[in-house]
């Protein structure tokens, strides 16, 4: 009797632990996004926060649910995918109005400093329906955004659905999101290059990133996941990495004055 129980509360212990795992693995994905979300509102500034680290996990994670119909992986990956696409069309929709807010208030000051009082303020609008490639992810509005992301999702969908028997389309496609999903930090990596300084750029997301994709990969052999979801998974925390180095490099030898005073009109830039 007593080894039934005990048995008994092993499973029922097991069975704790893949619900709290489970439940990391859905929600544990956005939560490095909650301190640079705040950071931005906070602050009204969004230069050392790269947006194409949404388009990144925006195309990883619509291409990873596609995958599903090929091939099954476990629920909680999916619900994850669909939560952190919500979680990216918000940061998205913030970024979109702080860079707008920012440039109006430039055109504002300029105006009031060349006291053309008759002149009318206006902020160039760049769409996703002109196809203008230089401003490629660098719109006006966040509904373009949202079409850009519509039409991609309904052109993978319509190609997935054609090539759905090709056990080679199915498998490239896997690995396909979740590479692309390793590349998640690159878009950082190269921002911070070009800015000389991991300013703006919250440590924390940087640090839960690192912990989260360590779990992530350590969640993916556990469960058997896909070679794909593993080995890419590698790669995401070799990438996390090496943006902690940057850190602790150019906060050892800064390249440029730390100061969030600087004019805010390369936004658009960093964007």
């Amino acid at each position: 009797m007593d080894d039934e129980v005990f048995e008994q509360l092993v499973r029922m212990f097991n069975q704790l632990v893949l619900w709290v795992a489970a439940g990391a693995m859905v929600f544990g994905g956005v939560v490095p996004y909650i301190p640079q979300y705040r950071d931005i509102r906070r602050t009204q500034n969004a230069e050392g926060f790269s947006t194409y680290v949404c388009l990144v996990l925006l195309v990883a994670n619509i291409l990873r649910i596609l995958f599903r119909f090929g091939r099954y992986f476990e629920t909680p990956l999916l619900w994850q995918s669909i939560i952190m696409i919500v979680t990216m069309l918000t940061m998205l929709n913030l970024c979109t109005s702080v860079r707008m807010a920012t440039e109006l208030n430039t055109k504002r000051r300029s105006f009031i400093a060349t006291d053309s009082k008759d002149e009318e303020i206006k902020v160039p609008k760049r769409l996703f329906l002109d196809f203008e490639w230089s401003y490629f992810w660098s719109w006006s509005r966040f509904v373009d955004y949202l079409q850009c992301v519509l039409g991609f999702t309904l052109a993978a969908a319509y190609v997935t659905y054609l090539l759905l028997d090709s056990p080679v389309y199915v498998e490239s496609l896997g690995f396909f999101a979740v590479f692309t999903e390793a590349m998640l930090g690159t878009p950082q990596l190269y921002c911070n290059h070009q800015n000389k300084s991991t300013e703006g750029m919250s440590i924390k997301m940087v640090l839960m990133w690192t912990s989260g994709d360590t779990f992530k990969t350590g969640y993916f052999l556990l469960t058997h996941a896909p070679v794909q979801f593993w080995t890419c998974g590698l790669l995401q925390v070799a990438v996390d990495v090496a943006i902690l180095a940057q850190v602790y490099y150019y906060g050892r030898y800064p390249q440029k004055p730390a100061s969030h005073a600087v004019s805010h009109t390369t936004s658009a830039k960093a964007l």
